[in-house]
């Protein structure tokens, strides 16, 4: 089991970094490339100079205690110490340099992938269905996005910046020990990589596992967080705040744990590298004193042989450091990168042209959907809907009559049948030009946090302020606007909670008459509003229909009695279709519908009565007092 899930890690791992090759080598940018280039070449010789910063400490040393024998032949007055130690902080200063040109130039690149995922992840997010949006986590979703962007910058700097340098410095290490102190030298420092090289690799593997642990929390506490804050409302109305917050705090409970287990396991993770290190140096530095003491070795070769080994120290404990980078950034955008491999249950057929509307005509020949297998919705549904005529959709909740507006849209795939526009298959068109020519009002008008004018104008985007003005005016707000203190700049608040349901109903048939389709949909555009708002909202939805091709799903059926076809569905299958007066007259569904609905207005509409009648009472009650 446990070899299975090392090599089910492994294939993971590799899956990732091939997945990021675009982003660290991109091909739509040669320039990009050419700084990830050049880059690497500083680098290098950033490496190269820095090799020369122990040889300057040594001859400075042994200069400085009179002990020139082992120094290389060096213009005169580069032996004065003074000069060599001018020398030693020079290169240093060199080297520093180049290294930050390195930094510079890779910036654009790093920031490019950050930018590149990013949006690829975005644009991806909105071609997956409504099924998986449905069924989303938001909160979970927007924190796995923000660890895996963040990830990607960490992997491709490490990656291309800093693996291949450091084995080159590892490389020239081991010669210059070779060449100028013998293998036994270059024993003890291979075997003391090698420890801290597996060290470093066994612990950082023990702690990816504590680390998706604490991702997993982080996750979850971020996801209640904000589903809390967006059901802010609902949470006032049942007085649940202390509900919700312990929700929340058992999330970060187990974050709080994951996090320390986290940070304790980093702590024994570098404790164990400076205890292997620490051994290796102890073992050169011994070699290196008794060599001094036998005569062999200068002082300024002692101190060389430190300041080489602590130069090693800063790239071995980075090769430490990336390691366990690359893995904990591969663990935050592994589940990104899953989030990407899911495929699009809707998606463009090869070849898909755009549709050409030329009369508006909307057809469903014997239609049939289930959104789960084993749960038919429609059951061959056929109906026509000619051009710019009006067709409505009633029948009991769970009818399927919403499913109908979501197969128009094409926001799913129907089992069998056809679904046609002008002769068109919906299927066999690009879903941008066919949800082009359908403007949708829904029941529940959700608003964008920005301005009335972002949102009106959010039907045809390229619309100047005089089109968005007309549009309001058309759907009976602009009055309304203009008595705004900031007008169409107003801020309509998360959702458009700012504004009332029948003002938010106004900008959604606002918006959708700017942007003017020869196809309207109305989803129970007015049934969760009351009757006199419902009757305001009507006259607009009559503007917005007028000489364009209509379905309406109803499910106050006073708004459909001007329909040219009436179509009432049951268990997903049309019971009766007719105008108004004739389905009353056949006294089925629709007519027990029609009359339950009646007591029901007329009901409402007595008591609205009685309650002007009481207020007119308390008015001429109070009227000789007042005067």
């Amino acid at each position: 089991m446990a070899a299975k899930t090392v090599s089910a890690e492994s294939g993971s791992t590799l899956k990732t970094l091939f997945n990021l090759k675009p982003y660290m080598w991109p091909a739509e940018r040669p320039d990009l490339r050419m700084r990830v280039v050049w880059a690497s070449v500083y680098l290098v010789v950033s490496k190269l100079v820095l090799i020369a910063v122990p040889y300057f400490f040594k001859w400075a040393t042994d200069a400085l205690v009179g002990d020139a024998a082992k120094t290389p032949p060096l213009p005169d007055w580069l032996l004065v110490p003074a000069a060599l130690v001018i020398a030693y902080n020079l290169v240093r200063i060199i080297q520093l340099a180049l290294n930050q040109l390195r930094d510079a130039l890779f910036a654009r690149v790093g920031q490019y992938a950050v930018r590149k995922l990013a949006y690829r992840t975005f644009v991806h997010m909105h071609d997956l269905s409504l099924r998986f949006h449905l069924e989303r986590r938001t909160g979970g979703l927007s924190r796995i996005i923000e660890r895996g962007v963040k990830g990607i910058e960490t992997i491709v700097r490490f990656t291309v910046l800093n693996t291949l340098p450091t084995i080159l410095e590892f490389a020239l290490t081991a010669v210059i020990f070779a060449v100028a102190y013998g293998w036994i030298y270059v024993v003890v420092v291979a075997v003391t990589v090698a420890l801290y090289t597996w060290f470093t690799v066994w612990a950082s593997d023990w702690r990816i596992t504590i680390r998706r642990e604490m991702n997993e929390s982080d996750t979850d506490a971020n996801t209640k967080a904000i589903d809390s804050l967006l059901n802010y409302e609902t949470v006032k109305y049942f007085n649940n705040e202390a509900m919700e917050a312990e929700r929340f705090d058992r999330s970060m409970a187990r974050y709080e744990v994951a996090a320390t287990k986290t940070w304790t396991s980093l702590g024994w993770l570098n404790f164990g590298q400076g205890v292997i290190f620490g051994g290796g140096m102890l073992a050169v530095m011994l070699l290196s004193a008794r060599e001094v003491q036998a005569g062999t070795q200068t002082i300024g070769d002692f101190v060389f042989l430190n300041a080489m080994l602590m130069q090693l120290s800063v790239p071995l404990n980075f090769i430490g450091f990336i390691y366990r980078e690359i893995r904990q950034g591969l663990t935050d955008i592994e589940q990104m990168f899953d989030l990407l491999d899911v495929p699009a249950e809707i998606s463009d057929r090869p070849g898909a042209r755009p549709l050409k509307v030329a009369e508006g005509k909307v057809e469903f020949r014997d239609v049939h959907f289930a959104y789960e297998s084993n749960r038919e919705i429609l059951k061959g549904i056929s109906f026509e809907v000619p051009a710019g005529k009006t067709v409505a959709i009633v029948g009991p909740s769970g009818a399927g009559k919403s499913t109908i507006s979501r197969l128009l849209f094409r926001f799913y795939d129907i089992k069998s049948g056809q679904i046609l526009v002008d002769g068109q298959d919906i299927r066999d068109v690009t879903q941008e030009s066919l949800r082009s020519a359908i403007g949708m009002v829904p029941q529940d008008t959700v608003l964008f946090n920005d301005t009335i004018a972002y949102n009106i104008r959010y039907g045809r985007v390229d619309a100047s302020l005089d089109d968005i003005r007309e549009a309001a005016e058309l759907a009976q707000i602009g009055g309304f606007i203009q008595g705004l203190p900031d007008g169409y700049k107003t801020m309509v608040g998360e959702r458009g909670l700012k504004l009332s349901g029948g003002e938010k109903q106004r900008v959604a048939i606002a918006r959708t008459i700017l942007k003017a389709p020869p196809i309207l949909m109305l989803d129970e555009a007015t049934s969760a509003l009351d009757s006199h708002t419902e009757r305001e909202i009507q006259a607009a939805l009559d503007t917005v229909s007028r000489g364009r091709t209509t379905i309406v799903i109803a499910h106050r059926l006073s708004t459909v009695i001007g329909a040219d076809e009436i179509i009432v569905l049951k268990d997903g299958r049309i019971a009766e279709r007719g105008r108004h007066a004739d389905l009353l007259s056949k006294g089925g569904l629709y007519a027990s519908m029609w009359a339950r609905q009646r007591e029901a207005t007329e009901a409402e509409e007595r008591l609205r009565q009685a309650q002007e009648a009481d207020d007119e009472g308390i008015i001429v009650r109070r009227r000789p007092a007042e005067v």
